[in-house]
């Protein structure tokens, strides 16, 4: 268990970064005690962790919340990992036709 500054420097990231997620609903703020702080746990160090690698490959902020809302279905998830590389790849494509010396204007020769 850690408080949010521990766990954001455990994870490299600002606590406001935290916060964020919390407000989007991507993680759920736990409860405070009378006592002190909030204090997160594992499952919430695993799931910034994956929110953050999947921000890194470029997924949106609302497909990693339907990805998280669906990580007991491994199929699905699967799927749509499978659909955002073949965009990346579509991507990657395009940006290689663009830097030919070919490309004139919007249109290809």
């Amino acid at each position: 268990m850690r408080t949010i500054g521990k766990l954001a420097k455990y994870l490299d990231i600002c606590v406001e970064t935290i916060r964020f997620y919390e407000r989007q609903g991507l993680i759920e703020q736990p409860p405070k005690p009378e006592s002190g702080y909030r204090m997160y746990g594992e499952t919430h160090a695993s799931q910034l962790k994956f929110i953050l690698k999947a921000k890194a490959l470029g997924f949106t902020l609302k497909e990693i919340e339907s990805l998280m809302s669906l990580s007991s279905n491994c199929a699905e998830v699967e799927s749509l990992g499978l659909q955002k590389l073949q965009l990346i790849r579509d991507k990657i494509s395009d940006l290689k036709r663009l830097n030919r010396p070919e490309f004139i204007g919007d249109q290809f020769v």
